[in-house]
């Protein structure tokens, strides 16, 4: 199947996201930021690439652009759980740097997955 990765600070989500694709039969790389993120990215090529904006050392607007620029062909999906800066939707910039598909957090599982499945095809 597929190799994914997850880049997220917060293990619990890490956890859960990954027993949902590992279940699919889909292999999974954790990181809990984007400059660790980048690091595996540049060692193992990734079929989708999953990232929280908000992380620290290096956050997922930035690791997204890193991403476009190095890998252009790489699949993204962005997911949020929200901001201090309410006049700014993370979510929409982070589609216009590069992720195809966002969601903010808690998302729905089942939505989720078919975004997964969708880009993997």
């Amino acid at each position: 199947m597929a190799c994914i990765y997850i880049i997220d600070d917060d293990k619990m989500v890490r956890e859960m996201i990954t027993n949902l694709l590992e279940n699919k039969g889909h292999q999974v790389v954790c990181a809990e930021n984007g400059r660790l993120g980048l690091e595996l990215l540049r060692q193992k090529p990734a079929d989708l690439i999953i990232t929280d904006i908000f992380m620290p050392e290096m956050d997922g607007t930035e690791f997204i652009m890193d991403i476009v620029e190095e890998f252009p062909q790489a699949k993204i999906i962005a997911i949020s759980g929200g901001s201090n800066i309410e006049e700014v939707d993370i979510l929409k910039l982070a589609h216009n740097l590069g992720a195809l598909k966002t969601f903010q957090k808690p998302f729905d599982l089942q939505e989720f997955n078919a975004a997964v499945e969708e880009l993997l095809h």
